[in-house]
């Protein structure tokens, strides 16, 4: 016995034995896999920048700005890998020729640790491309992706003082190619100034600058100046500058979809504050239907959140699914209470809501909307009222619509019964309000509206459906025959009526 409990001890030890060596090893593997992957990461942003410049020399060689595009359509996740040891080897690399605007640049970034052994260099430009002069539009890029850079980390005085430099150099350059970088510049100028609330001082340059594209015909450099501007004025509730902006000026057809999402969102607000509703109620339809689909989550909870106010504000519910998706679940659920109050016509509900989430609504800029939905609150009590009792004393009235005195009942019920949102009678001397019997809606006009607003939507779809489609160019002359292939046709036509004719004279005796 004592022999086997031996050799089951040495079997144990035997057995634990190699586990050591492993347990130290493996943090060093994985210290080593650390170290490399940022490295790994940071070269193939680089070659990701190399390509983009690529395009950006394409575009303007082949005068084909859709290269600039798709440089451009991928900034954002280029700048989400940007760092500073990224963007001092891009700038050192391509910034071979012009070294006072190199030096300007590297001012602003850190010195990078020192090279480690498998680190290569990051030479774009070799040869004689070394002493060419760099295009302004891969300057202006360059550029551009530093201010981006700095406005992701917070240096927001730092991005300003390359922002106005940027801008300065693209207003001396009048270049088809510079136009889609400049707008991108233009943006993240604005963003800048947002951040270090300085937005109303830029406000002239914008002007300026949006006068000179629409001289340009610079449709991109308009569509985003415009969004600025509107974005400018109401930042600072300047609701009836906005307006004249918007009647004063043409949006271009041609800008992206993502402009036009912005600018769509925009009139709606205008729309919304102007009474408009109806107006407003499209457009930021439209602003939602423009919008990424699998993207810009934070854009389009602003616009639902407006969207379901001024739908209250028409005296319609919004539909319970908007509220149950994931993206908008947590953020519309003081928007889902405001609506139950709403469509119970619970004034005290209404009051509650508005107490708790006051804050919010100010933040979200849907306050003052919000506050003209009382009234609609005791129009949908009072037509709950006429519906659930035929006959009903001014007094119990104000008693359930919680109003101060039966007089204000009585001046509320007037002017629903003159708006048409009851059918009853009001008997002063005694003091209370007869309902009408209901009658056939049928036998109105409302039905017919009701498909007339769907049909304009669906017509409505269809037009930006057909516009938004894109079509190779000169396509439409593709089954079209050339001159030549038309006059070949007509002699084959002729050969043919004189072979004919010949065999009917042949036919003759």
């Amino acid at each position: 016995m004592k022999e086997t409990a031996a050799k089951r001890r040495d079997k144990a030890g035997k057995a634990d034995k190699p586990k050591e060596p492993q347990d130290v090893e493996m943090p060093e593997e994985e210290a080593a896999n650390a170290t490399k992957q940022p490295r790994e990461l940071d070269s193939l942003t680089l070659d990701d920048i190399k390509e983009h410049v690529k395009q950006i020399e394409k575009a303007v060689s082949g005068k084909e700005p859709r290269f600039v595009l798709r440089a451009l359509r991928a900034l954002p996740s280029t700048s989400r890998r940007l760092n500073t040891n990224v963007l001092h080897k891009a700038i050192t690399g391509f910034f071979t020729n012009n070294t006072n605007t190199r030096d300007f640049l590297l001012g602003f970034l850190e010195e990078p640790m020192e090279m480690a052994d498998g680190d290569v260099q990051f030479r774009p430009r070799t040869g004689k491309a070394a002493l060419a002069p760099l295009l302004p539009e891969v300057e202006s890029y360059l550029q551009l992706l530093l201010v981006v850079h700095l406005t992701n980390n917070k240096r927001y005085t730092e991005a300003q003082k390359v922002s106005d430099d940027l801008l300065q150099k693209i207003g001396s350059k009048n270049r088809r190619a510079l136009d889609l970088v400049a707008a991108k510049c233009y943006y993240y100028h604005a963003r800048v100034y947002e951040f270090l609330k300085q937005f109303d001082t830029i406000r002239s340059f914008l002007h300026t600058r949006l006068r000179t594209a629409t001289l340009r015909h610079d449709a991109d450099g308009q569509a985003v100046l415009l969004n600025l501007l509107l974005r400018n004025y109401l930042h600072f509730n300047l609701y009836d500058q906005a307006e004249k902006l918007v009647s004063k000026s043409v949006f271009p057809e041609l800008a992206n979809n993502n402009e036009w999402a912005r600018y769509l969102y925009y009139t709606g607000r205008i729309k919304a504050i102007q009474l408009e509703y109806s107006e407003a109620r499209r457009t930021l339809t439209n602003a939602l239907r423009k919008a990424p689909q699998h993207t810009a989550v934070g854009f389009k909870q602003t616009v639902h959140k407006l969207l379901i106010v001024v739908e209250l504000l028409l005296g319609e519910i919004p539909d319970r699914l908007q509220f149950r998706q994931p993206s908008l679940k947590r953020s519309l659920m003081p928007y889902f209470l405001l609506t139950q109050a709403v469509r119970m016509g619970n004034l005290a509900k209404f009051n509650q809501v508005l107490e708790q989430f006051g804050e919010k609504f100010q933040t979200d800029g849907t306050y003052t909307l919000i506050i003209r939905l009382r009234h609609n609150v005791i129009k949908t009590g009072v037509r709950m009222i006429s519906l659930s009792y035929s006959r009903i004393s001014l007094a119990d009235i104000a008693q359930k619509l919680q109003l101060d005195s039966p007089e204000d009942a009585e001046f509320i019920v007037a002017k629903a019964i003159r708006d048409g949102v009851i059918e009853a009678s009001i008997n002063h001397e005694k003091g209370f309000v007869q309902s009408k019997e209901t009658m056939d809606i049928y036998g109105t006009r409302e039905p017919q509206l009701a498909f007339h607003q769907r049909i304009s939507f669906c017509l409505d779809i269809h037009n930006m459906s057909v516009k938004a489609m894109r079509f190779p160019p000169k396509a439409y002359n593709k089954d079209l025959e050339s001159a030549e292939e038309r006059r070949e046709r007509e002699q084959q036509d002729l050969e043919f009526a004189k072979e004919m004719a010949e065999d009917d004279d042949d036919s003759f005796p």
